[in-house]
């Protein structure tokens, strides 16, 4: 079974409509409050849980904080490897089990891995609950982490890759976008990982990851929906409680990445590219930075829709681009904006890049009007409250806000945060962080007659190396 990679980027913004009046709809509406219950078992796992009557169903999602920042050196990869070796054996189940503990009852199950979480959630009705619970159990204390899975997920990792990246247009050109805005930090490596990482690993390499990650004080259990709360802390105290706590400290990321100090360019060429692209990206703060709500308000404004000003410029009037997007792309350590277009034909990135940076520089220099900003504001506000109408999207609201940005609280705070967006600090965080020096500029181009498809601005007439 082949798990898709999400992007973790929750609060995206997904609608293309505005409101008509310059109020925001949700000015004078008070946020729905998530009412839970935290605690912490003595094996370290944080047990975070919300009743929700509305459906006979449950959503139980476990958070691992493990993603692709934490692969080997030399091994990129292996968060997402793991994610789907979790579906294989385990001491009591079989291959694909969790499939038919959750599809055979109406329900669904899937994960996803992102640099910072790997997500594991079922959606079940609520009187398979304790099943679940046990089944996430018994895939933490006994997973087969043996050759025969190993090698066969390592394929389908493999296969996957040469599906999302090599065999798509503009996959190398996402890939890239991430491994070269990075200099240092692990987030350089993109998730996906590469085939000579895979093809390199061992299975004790894989086996020590695992003893390393996957334990109890590394993970975070999310229950939302029709359960009694009595009922699931018995279960969760027989199921996962008894899991024990290794006695090493889990290792964490220390790398830091540091500030740009000058505009970094690279040029790639690639035979199966119909169109140039061009990608612009600035570091900007981690996740739960103050800065990353009127960050996610920017970000809709330049491109939420046909509406917004990137496609209104780029695509529209001046047609130079097939699409162009925007996209704040948060993290715990530290965050990307990324700016990116799609050339039409016969256009030049050259021009395409001039355009990109003028609606960057139109932002910096005036405050956005006070009909884009709320229209902005009511798309992310109404896209999450979209999101929480079911368990599921319950879950993983509460699940970030635990895992990545520290506070379990934050699920009732941070719709009320993007409501306190003003213009001002629309154009205070595009000054701040979108300026020439915090600049990383990617040409991705058809296939080069010179056969030389990697080449780095600073040094044109080489092939960066390392890659």
């Amino acid at each position: 079974m082949v798990r898709k990679i999400f992007a973790l980027t929750l609060l995206t913004c997904v609608l293309s409509f505005g409101f008509p009046s310059s109020q925001s709809v949700f000015a004078q509406t008070r946020m729905p409050q998530l009412k839970f219950v935290d605690r912490t078992l003595p094996n370290g796992m944080r047990v975070l849980s919300a009743q929700d009557r509305s459906s006979p169903t449950v959503a139980i999602q476990v958070w691992y904080h493990v993603g692709s920042k934490d692969d080997p050196q030399g091994r990129s990869g292996f968060a997402h490897l793991f994610e789907h070796i979790m579906f294989k054996s385990t001491k009591n189940m079989k291959s694909e089990m969790m499939d038919r503990l959750t599809e055979d009852v109406g329900g669904m199950n899937n994960a996803f891995t992102a640099d910072d979480v790997t997500v594991y959630y079922e959606v079940v009705p609520s009187n398979y609950l304790e099943t679940l619970l046990w089944a996430e159990g018994d895939r933490l204390s006994g997973l087969n982490v043996d050759d025969p899975n190993f090698k066969s997920e390592r394929d389908v990792v493999k296969e996957e890759y040469r599906q999302s990246v090599l065999a798509q247009p503009y996959g190398k050109f996402q890939h890239l976008l991430q491994q070269d805005s990075f200099v240092q930090h692990p987030y350089k490596r993109p998730t996906i990982g590469s085939i000579e990482d895979l093809d390199a690993a061992t299975l004790k390499d894989v086996q020590d990851f695992h003893s390393t990650y996957y334990r109890p004080d590394n993970a975070t259990l999310v229950v939302v929906g029709d359960f009694d709360q009595k009922q699931l802390d018995t279960w969760v105290d027989k199921y996962l409680a008894p899991i024990p706590k290794p006695a090493d400290v889990l290792p964490r990321v220390q790398v830091k990445e540091p500030p740009r100090t000058a505009e970094m360019r690279f040029t790639e060429h690639s035979s199966n590219v119909p169109l140039p692209a061009v990608g612009i990206t600035y570091l900007t703060p981690r996740q739960a930075d103050a800065d990353s709500d009127a960050l996610k308000v920017a970000d809709a404004i330049l491109s939420a829709g046909e509406s917004s000003r990137l496609y209104h410029s780029l695509v529209y009037e001046q047609q130079l681009a097939a699409e162009a997007n925007a996209s704040a792309d948060f993290r715990e350590d530290a965050s990307l904006f990324v700016l990116t277009a799609v050339l039409s034909e016969g256009k030049k990135p050259e021009d395409a890049e001039r355009s990109l940076l003028a609606e960057v520089k139109k932002m910096q220099d005036a405050p956005v009007s006070a009909a884009e900003l709320e229209k902005a504001k009511n798309q992310i506000i109404t896209d999450q409250l979209r999101q929480r109408e079911t368990s599921n999207g319950k879950a993983l609201a509460l699940g970030e806000a635990a895992v990545l940005l520290g506070d379990p609280n934050r699920v009732n705070s941070d719709l009320s945060r993007l409501q306190a967006v003003t213009a001002a600090d629309v154009q205070r965080v595009m000054k701040k962080y979108l300026t020439d020096n915090n600049r990383m500029v990617l040409y991705y181009l058809p296939e080069a007659k010179s056969g030389n498809n990697r080449l780095s601005e600073s040094n044109p007439t080489k092939a960066k190396e390392g890659r």
